[in-house]
């Protein structure tokens, strides 16, 4: 009462962090990305190998790609413009479960946004979930870096998270993993937000297989 208060989170910074956290009800929990089949199939027996995989996720798979269409979907300055991002975004995905992946994420966030932060405008449900975030992030006055950043690590998140669960790998494990991956979080979206659409391209073959083998997979915890 009466105190002088400091802030170093502007209004925009609250309101992405909330996004991405994993209490934000948009099901990420339930989708592993294709990482369960790759534990049983053992590809990842340790956390070593986890780091890998998850780094070519961001380097080379669906991480690179997501933060680059976010960019994208936050510049658009069009309702056709963003319309043929989101299109691309469904466009790349690599297996039916990935799709999902994308669409009902995209579609729980933007429904739960528009309920909660007025002024999100734009209540799509077609939206795939990085469109969906940089739409919401330009709308609400989020820096696109900062979305792109913030987006990657509740990528990485989730992925260390469903790891911890399938490997599996005990909370501080967990926690190396995601502190090891901090420079690829960040060096992926700086490159995300200066490139062009036409720079949108993978190689994460193994990762790709995985999600496809997983729809087949005989017993499942994840949805992907």
């Amino acid at each position: 009462m009466g105190m002088a208060v400091t802030t170093i989170m502007d209004e925009a910074g609250y309101r992405l962090m909330t996004w991405l956290s994993p209490a934000y009800p948009v099901g990420a929990f339930s989708y592993s990305h294709g990482l369960e089949w790759a534990v049983e199939s053992g590809d990842i027996p340790d956390r070593e190998a986890l780091v890998a995989w998850i780094a070519d996720c961001l380097l080379h798979g669906n991480g690179r790609s997501d933060a680059i269409l976010l960019a994208h979907a936050w510049r658009a300055e069009s309702d056709d413009l963003r319309a043929e991002v989101a299109d691309l975004a469904i466009a790349l995905q690599s297996a039916k479960e990935r799709a999902l992946e994308s669409e009902a994420q995209g579609a729980a966030f933007m429904k739960v946004t528009a309920a909660v932060w007025p002024g999100a405008g734009i209540v799509d449900a077609g939206l795939p979930y990085p469109v969906a975030i940089g739409v919401c992030a330009q709308i609400h006055g989020v820096a696109v870096l900062e979305a792109a950043q913030a987006y990657l690590w509740a990528f990485v998140a989730n992925l260390v998270s469903a790891g911890v669960r399938l490997v599996p790998l005990g909370q501080t494990d967990g926690q190396r993993t995601q502190a090891a991956l901090m420079p690829v979080v960040l060096a992926v979206a700086g490159e995300a937000v200066e490139a062009e659409l036409d720079d949108i391209g993978g190689c994460a073959l193994r990762a790709d297989i995985a999600a496809m083998r997983h729809e087949t997979q005989h017993v499942r915890l994840f949805r992907t």
